[in-house]
């Protein structure tokens, strides 16, 4: 019997090392913090599928353009605006042929708290009336995408000065989200999906899509990347699974 044991121990130890890659792979990924609820999904999918390991670095799209150009060593680069992915581009870090537009996504405004009254998003907006004595939450408007579209939709409508002096910035959308999340802001501005990740808040209105610069999320591998993972894992993104993935959470599919 304990032979009998042992050589069925060994048989699944065989199965299981098949299906595994010889040697893991590290997949080193800077994204977007508005995407880390569906990527994370994605990563951990990837992993039991591939027994490749992926870390993802989830800050502001600007941040984390500025410290692939200073040398930090990803393998692949998803930002929340075209121009930080220009950035890059400009310094030559890009592998020849992938920057590819994955995903869209829509400017909400939200609430703190659920069954708040919605509104509607116009330039007739007393914005600064429904904030009361509080501030409205955003991500850094003049660095992170998030908060770049959101002023640019306040400016658009004409609400920018009511609330120029009263904005409460994060260094990243999920950051401001949280404010909100936590009662520390009573409004803030965040992406869709960022308000369809968290219980605690409620979406109030939706910006008009021509209030601001069409927010899309291009992806590419860096030319760091040496490793056949990194290629499979940007791939995966795009994959049938992956998109569906990034749809069940708000985002719009454009690849």
């Amino acid at each position: 019997m304990p032979r009998r044991i042992s050589r069925l121990a060994f048989a699944s130890a065989v199965v299981l090392s098949s299906a595994l890659p010889s040697v893991a792979e590290e997949v080193v990924v800077f994204a977007a913090a508005s995407m880390k609820t569906a990527l994370d999904e994605i990563a951990a999918d990837f992993e039991a599928t591939t027994g490749h390991d992926v870390t993802i670095s989830y800050a502001g799209s600007g941040q984390l353009a500025r410290q692939i150009i200073e040398g930090a060593p990803a393998d692949i680069f998803i930002s929340a605006a075209a121009d930080w992915m220009d950035a890059v581009a400009k310094a030559g870090l890009l592998a020849d042929g992938t920057r590819t537009d994955i995903l869209g996504n829509s400017l909400v405004l939200v609430a703190h708290g659920t069954g708040a009254e919605p509104v509607e998003i116009g330039r007739d907006l007393d914005l600064a009336g429904h904030l009361g004595e509080g501030r409205l939450a955003m991500a850094l408007v003049d660095a992170v995408p998030a908060g770049q579209y959101g002023k640019a939709a306040l400016e658009s409508l004409g609400l920018w000065s009511q609330v120029e002096t009263r904005v409460a910035q994060s260094d990243n959308v999920r950051a401001a989200l949280a404010l909100v999340s936590m009662g520390e802001a009573p409004l803030g501005i965040v992406y869709a999906t960022d308000a369809a990740a968290d219980d605690a808040v409620t979406v109030i209105g939706t910006f008009p899509a021509d209030s601001h610069p069409p927010i899309t999320y291009p992806a590419a591998v860096l030319t760091n990347a040496a490793d056949a993972a990194d290629r499979a894992f940007f791939e995966a993104l795009m994959s049938d699974k992956g998109d569906r993935t990034f749809a069940e959470q708000g985002f719009v599919i454009l690849n």
